[in-house]
């Protein structure tokens, strides 16, 4: 693909440390594109990663994350872009495991991952994580992601309740990664209703967004202390930069525990032409029409008139000569009529045309054409030419992926604490 300097969508994007004076390991990265030099299709790329990690770690596996996806796409052409995603995520993945094992400082860093490619309209999506993606719709917000926490596979699993997620010890224990040892689980499921199954879900790429279509990526940041609901009627009430920064305002105001990121990408309404627009070039049309038609007017008068006096002017050549030497008289001679070359004729037909004006261009219409002045039949009157016309605490280090879930709801104090994170 090929960058372009601007995205085709609206965009407002925004990150903040948070009030506990950690550093920001969240970091985003927005590429537009286009397809090739050959396809003008515009593309954007958003593409978001919470770090984890202790000392300086998380923050490099997050940036790592999102550069490493970016170039990689870019690289891309575009005709498959889930295996596009796929390849950058696993390659981003590679490196952050390289470089953690080959620096003790940085052992154990890690990243989640929620990234959105636009092609036109057409959407397709991935996270690592639980970092989030939404779709705000009309007057509705649908989580279009999944969390890949402890939490969210217990709640799947029917181990413990929705009621009981809320200050569970085990809140921020993530099960997918960027950084593992083994290329993370992509997911690639876009649940636009609660009852599609996996296989459904996943169907939904590629899926067409409609004109003012809202899709927010974000970090656990806000998700910890903002709620869905409120998410909604921040981007209903308020204009679209201001809704993301009161977003994060919101956050920091109940506490701001983590990094807060937020990217809105906004699909823009079709350009309509107003009503008062209309009405202003309708009199411009209308002059134009107006001008045509008294130019063709006047120009078909002016050949009446013309063709009238001549057919009617009266015959100023001698009738006859006498002779002297016979006397005789010689019948006189009546000289034929003639239409001189170039003169209109007295049907209207002949009468010249205008061409019709544009509203941005009337010509000047001159009152002082000089009329052809009349000449013997002798001699041939010149033709008369038409003038021209112009959520709260930190992100733990990661469980090993995808291991086997608990068949109850572990205790608090059985919970063995892992690193603090991002």
């Amino acid at each position: 693909m090929i960058r372009a300097e601007r995205v085709h969508v609206s965009l407002t994007a925004k990150t903040h440390a948070g009030m506990t004076g950690k550093n920001n390991e969240d970091q985003f990265a927005v590429t537009a594109f286009q397809l090739s030099a050959e396809n003008p299709e515009p593309v954007v790329l958003a593409v978001l990663s919470d770090g984890i990690g202790g000392h300086r770690g998380g923050e490099i596996a997050s940036e790592l994350a999102v550069n490493r996806i970016s170039r990689s796409i870019e690289k891309s052409d575009g005709s498959d872009p889930i295996g596009a995603i796929r390849e950058a995520i696993v390659a981003a993945s590679d490196e952050i495991h390289q470089q953690s094992e080959a620096d003790p400082e940085k052992k154990g860093m890690g990243a989640t991952c929620a990234c959105a490619m636009l092609i036109g309209r057409r959407l397709y999506a991935a996270t690592v994580g639980d970092s989030r993606i939404y779709l705000i719709r009309g007057k509705m917000i649908r989580r279009l992601s999944t969390d890949h926490t402890w939490i969210q596979e217990m709640l799947e699993a029917g181990v413990i309740r929705p009621e009981e997620v809320e200050g569970h010890p085990n809140a921020h224990v993530i099960r997918r990664y960027l950084g593992s040892a083994t290329p993370p689980k992509i997911d690639f499921r876009l649940r636009f209703s609660a009852e599609e199954t996996d296989v459904q879900a996943e169907a939904n790429q590629g899926i067409q967004l409609l004109p003012g279509d809202i899709l927010m990526l974000c970090s656990d940041g806000l998700t910890d202390l903002v709620k869905d609901a409120e998410i909604l009627e921040h981007f209903l009430q308020r204009n679209f930069d201001t809704a993301v920064s009161d977003l994060i305002d919101l956050a920091n105001e109940r506490g701001g525990h983590d990094n807060i990121t937020i990217v809105a990408l906004r699909i823009p309404e079709p350009v309509k032409v107003h009503a008062a627009s209309q009405r202003k070039a309708f009199p411009w049309k209308l002059a134009a029409a107006g001008c045509a038609v008294i130019l063709l007017l006047a120009a078909a008068g002016v050949g009446l008139t013309f063709g009238w006096i001549w057919l009617n002017q009266p015959d100023s050549t001698p009738t006859a000569v006498l002779s002297t030497a016979r006397p005789s008289i010689l019948p006189s001679v009546q000289p034929s009529l003639k239409v001189s070359p170039g003169m209109p004729a007295a049907d209207t037909k002949g009468a010249p045309t205008q061409p019709s004006l544009a509203p941005s261009s009337l010509p000047t219409i001159r009152s002082n054409t000089a009329t052809p002045s009349l000449v013997p039949p002798t001699q041939p009157p010149p033709s008369a030419t038409p003038q021209p016309s112009p959520t709260p605490g930190p992100t733990l280090t990661p469980w090993p992926t995808d291991t086997p879930l608990p068949s109850a709801t572990p205790k608090a104090s059985d919970t063995t604490a892992p690193t603090p994170g991002g």
